[in-house]
């Protein structure tokens, strides 16, 4: 995914321009800090205090420089109007974030008023469409049949949380004035292997079939999430 949103930036904007990124629900700020390492001014929101905490102590490792270019605030993704004037920024990300929000169309929209014009969203979703793919290849038949016709789930975590199809979020994406530009499919033939798995001595060719399936169809369309980018008009 690493790769396609740098794909997605090296065409859009000159090569070493220092780009205004807003990391909207960052986690432990994986996204950020490479960004930050790329040069780019990255701010990074998250609601959760115990990520946060793991962000900054990340972050007072890396060099003054890099420090330097981070921004860490604890806050609401649905709350980017009280932390940011619209058109603040050149690139926002969201990934990984939607599928804990029962009704994403508030935060998307925010989300989509800080963005300049010419601006990219980067979307991380699970895939709705697919949902019935991973108890299947794990033979849980019952849990199967229910899938295809829901977009809520059970995630590794044991939480409660729901998935997106590809079709609402293009229009979705239309309505906010950040129509999709380009989708990928992120683990389409990786989903089943379990968390923390070490990688197999044949890696770069496993990431290769990975990197080939998510561009193509049909296999993107099965794939365990999505990987969106819409452009602001």
């Amino acid at each position: 995914m690493a790769r396609q949103l740098d794909e997605q930036i090296a065409g859009r904007y000159p090569v070493g321009q220092r780009l205004r990124v807003l990391d909207v629900g960052m986690g432990q700020g994986t996204q950020a800090l490479r960004l930050a390492r790329a040069g780019h001014q990255v701010t990074g929101l998250e609601q959760d205090a115990t990520m946060l905490a793991v962000a900054r102590e990340a972050l007072a490792a890396e060099p003054e420089g890099i420090r330097g270019r981070v921004r860490l605030i604890e806050g609401d993704g649905r709350e980017t109007g009280v932390h940011f004037l619209p058109g603040s920024f050149d690139v926002v990300l969201c990934h990984g974030v939607l599928m804990y929000v029962e009704d994403p169309d508030a935060l998307l929209a925010g989300m989509a008023r800080m963005l300049a014009p010419g601006g990219l969203l980067s979307l991380l979703v699970r895939n709705a469409d697919a949902l019935a793919m991973r108890p299947g290849l794990g033979g849980d038949w019952a849990t199967t049949l229910a899938s295809f016709d829901t977009t809520a789930y059970t995630n590794r975590l044991g939480l409660d949380v729901r998935a997106d199809r590809l079709a609402t979020l293009t229009g979705t994406l239309a309505g906010i004035g950040a129509p999709l530009h380009a989708w990928y499919g992120v683990r389409v033939f990786t989903d089943t292997a379990a968390d923390g798995a070490p990688l197999p001595p044949d890696a770069e060719t496993l990431l290769a079939a990975e990197e080939r399936a998510g561009r193509t169809d049909p296999y993107r369309q099965v794939a365990a999430l999505l990987h969106l980018c819409g452009v602001r008009g």
